[in-house]
This record gives C-alpha cells, sequence and structure tokens, in this order.
C-alpha cells in the first residue's frame, strides 16, 4: 500500500486501495485530520479543489473541524480503523453521549458520516452513511443532523462532534442568521439546507448539548464514529 505524507502535519498516511483505485494519478496531500487543508498555516484561504464549507471562521478563528495532529497516546495518525480495531485499542475519552464524525477523500469527492450513540460506555444505537459526491463539512452536518434525529425532544444528552465549525454554527451563529432571514453579513450561507434543519432539531431538543470533542486523541467513541464515517470504504458492516 502506498504511503504519503501530509503537507500540514508532516504525518505519513495510507489510503484504502478502493479510493486510490478511483481516482487514477491522484496524491494526496492531506491526512484524515487536514484534509482539504485543515490546519494549514494559510487557513484563511480556501485550499484549491475545496468547497461547499457551511461558513467561513471569524477573523482570527482556525479553519476546519480543529482536529489535532496526532492519534492516541503515541500521536501516530491510522487511516480507517475498522470498528473492533478501534474498540480494542482506545479506552479514552467520555463514556456516555452521542458521537458523530463526517468526512470525504478527496473534499469534495465520495464520503460518509457516522453517529454512535453510548450510555456508560455501552452502544444504545448507531447509524452510518454514504454519499458519492459531498464535501467534509455536508458529512460533518448530516452526522450531527441524524444523531439528534435518534432522540426525543425532552432528551438531556450531549452530543459530541470534532467539527469547531459546527459546532460554532449551531451554537453561536445561527440564532444571529435566523434573526435576519437566515443571512449573513459576510456572504451567502453554505449547505443552508442542512444547517437550517440541524438548527431546527436542536431547538426542539433544548435540554440537548453540541461540545466539541477533539479528533484523534484516544477518545474512544470519537475514534469509533470515524471509523462508521468510513464505513462504506470497507465491508464490514
Amino acid at each position: 500500500m502506498p504511503e504519503f505524507r501530509c503537507v500540514v502535519c508532516d504525518t505519513p498516511f495510507n489510503l484504502p486501495d478502493a479510493v486510490l483505485e478511483r481516482y487514477p494519478g491522484w496524491k494526496p496531500r492531506y491526512c484524515r485530520e487536514h484534509k482539504g487543508g485543515k490546519g494549514a498555516s494559510n487557513a484563511s484561504k480556501t485550499p484549491r479543489g475545496t468547497r461547499d464549507a457551511p461558513t467561513r471562521l471569524p477573523p482570527g478563528a482556525a479553519a476546519g473541524s480543529g482536529r489535532g495532529r496526532g492519534r492516541g497516546s503515541g500521536g501516530t495518525r491510522e487511516e480507517n480503523l475498522p470498528v473492533a480495531e478501534v474498540l480494542r485499542r482506545y479506552t479514552g475519552g467520555p463514556q456516555d453521549g452521542l458521537f458523530t464524525d463526517g468526512g470525504c477523500t478527496p473534499n469534495p469527492g465520495p464520503g460518509g458520516w457516522g453517529a454512535v450513540w453510548v450510555r456508560d460506555g455501552e452502544i444504545v444505537e448507531q447509524r452510518h452513511g454514504h454519499a458519492p459526491d459531498t464535501t467534509n463539512n455536508r458529512m460533518e452536518l448530516k452526522a450531527l443532523i441524524e444523531a439528534l434525529r435518534l432522540l426525543d425532544e425532552d432528551a438531556e444528552v450531549t452530543v459530541y462532534s470534532d467539527s469547531q465549525l459546527c459546532i460554532k454554527t449551531i451554537n453561536e451563529w445561527a440564532v444571529g442568521w435566523e434573526r435576519r432571514g437566515w443571512k449573513r453579513k459576510g456572504g451567502p450561507i453554505k449547505n443552508l439546507e442542512l444547517v437550517q434543519e440541524l438548527y431546527a432539531l436542536k431547538q426542539q431538543r433544548p435540554k440537548v448539548r453540541l461540545q466539541w470533542i477533539a479528533a484523534h486523541s484516544g477518545n474512544r467513541w470519537n475514534e469509533y464514529a470515524d471509523s462508521l464515517a468510513s464505513a462504506w470504504t470497507r465491508s464490514e458492516l
């Protein structure tokens, strides 16, 4: 399996042969944490070939999901672990809540999303899906939407996402956009239909908390959601 090196964090990474075969001659430049250029020093610029984000972050804020460089205690990023290996390898992080993740390779391109509901370290329910032509941010939003759909309106649960952009969109910015007729001063709201759907679901569930969680930092159920989001590339689920 060929090895690539991320231009942002210089971490070596691999991609499944099935993905590489779809794009002959393609040489990926970013690991999963920095897919689409996330975390690059010129984060205020849109990476070449990237489109369709919910909105730009305010000046001075880091673009992207806020994913960390390392994975697990060793800080080594590995690609596309199956869920059984995730459960064997990782034990840290919160053991209650709904954990979500989404992404695509390349960005834009084919992608997936995953959500897992956990109580006392045991899986209550999980969902995952795939889209043939999408973006990282659309999959992150879709994962949160599907997570909230699992919950009753009186549920009191924390829903975790490793996308700071999505969390800030719903927790901070959407209320102002709604007040202004779903308009923002900086231009159109990208993925507006998904943002509106997620915001409406959250408003119907006032006791639900949306919270950011660091990616690939040994958090078991964030890693599990990541595995669900890439399950479409494997035959295990």
